[in-house]
């Protein structure tokens, strides 16, 4: 079994270099991500933490290829598990320096980094070592053993993509919905003003030259017009509530939802400081309907949630 993993790292390090390696090289993301990552403070400037991004992402496209063509080399698997060490080595010193910031790692997630990054760093040194000592091609092992071969290729695949950022929009984000919606949020115990949102909305406009507040935008039907995202956000962002607890959020607008009256805004962002900082999601629930046209300071509520845990970190009215 070991001998088999062996020389099938060849083919898994290839799996896990190549999209990395095509995401930084070719993304149309990696120049604006750059400026965030704390590559940018170590070379001092954003554009040339681009440059470097996409010049790793060509490394990673060529061991990838390298280790796919010339699986018994050791060349291809020694240049991986250096690789490996240098990310490890980068991503102390993002930790330390700035542990605010993305690592740039796969040029799609501009969430601060966590203990899954060193893990994937430590999964390509480990995958480089085994690969430098692969004995036979891995479609020769693969052939050989087909059905133990294709099983620890599928456990390698999925460590590896719960080990990925990608996951936190593609089956994290879901799951934490459908149980926010199943067991109630962490905005739950505010719940109560959801009931009198548009009560309390009509009492936060500015009144009109007679007095009276002004009327709730409606469409030709009578209903409420729905209120674009952007306009909910820029509401958000002239609150006091948001001026309350910008300090922790280090992210654009991540995923929003509608519940119950409430849109929900969920951002990244470090909770903490120095070795105790830790990657968090902030949560804001402002009212659906609400706009700048409509109210000056609208109700919002917010709720600080441990990231990897989903644990409450803080909550504020």
């Amino acid at each position: 079994m070991s001998a088999l993993a062996r020389d099938l790292a060849p083919l898994v390090l290839a799996g896990v270099l190549g999209p990395a390696g095509a995401g930084k090289l070719f993304g149309r993301g990696t120049a604006r991500q750059a400026p965030r990552t704390a590559l940018a403070r170590l070379l001092r400037d954003g554009g040339r933490a681009a440059l470097f991004l996409r010049v790793l992402g060509a490394v990673e496209l060529l061991l990838a290829a390298a280790l796919l063509a010339w699986p018994t080399t050791p060349l291809p698997g020694a240049g991986a598990a250096l690789l490996g060490v240098g990310f490890l080595g980068y991503l102390g010193y993002a930790r330390t320096a700035a542990p605010g910031s993305s690592c740039g790692c796969t040029a799609r997630q501009e969430a601060p980094l966590t203990w899954r990054a060193f893990a994937r760093a430590a999964a390509v040194l480990a995958g480089g070592a085994a690969a430098a000592l692969a004995r036979q091609p891995w479609w020769t092992a693969a052939a050989r053993h087909p059905a133990t071969a294709a099983c620890l290729v599928l456990a390698a695949a999925v460590a590896l993509t719960a080990l990925s950022a990608d996951p936190e929009r593609r089956w994290r984000m879901p799951l934490r919905r459908l149980r926010l919606r199943i067991a109630g949020h962490p905005l739950a115990a505010t719940a109560t003003a959801t009931a009198v949102a548009p009560a309390t909305t009509q009492a936060a406009m500015p009144p009109d030259a007679a007095g009276a507040p002004p009327p709730v935008p409606l469409t030709a039907a009578g209903a409420r017009t729905a209120v674009p995202v952007a306009a909910t956000v820029e509401l958000l962002e002239r609150s006091r509530a948001w001026q309350s607890v910008s300090r922790v959020v280090r992210s654009a607008l991540m995923d929003h939802w509608d519940d119950g009256g409430w849109r929900i805004l969920q951002f990244a962002g470090v909770y903490g400081g120095g070795t105790a900082a830790r990657p968090v999601l902030v949560l804001f629930a402002v009212d659906a309907a609400a706009s700048l046209d409509t109210v000056r300071e609208p109700a919002v509520r917010v709720s600080v949630i441990d990231a990897d845990s989903g644990a409450p970190v803080m909550a504020t009215a």
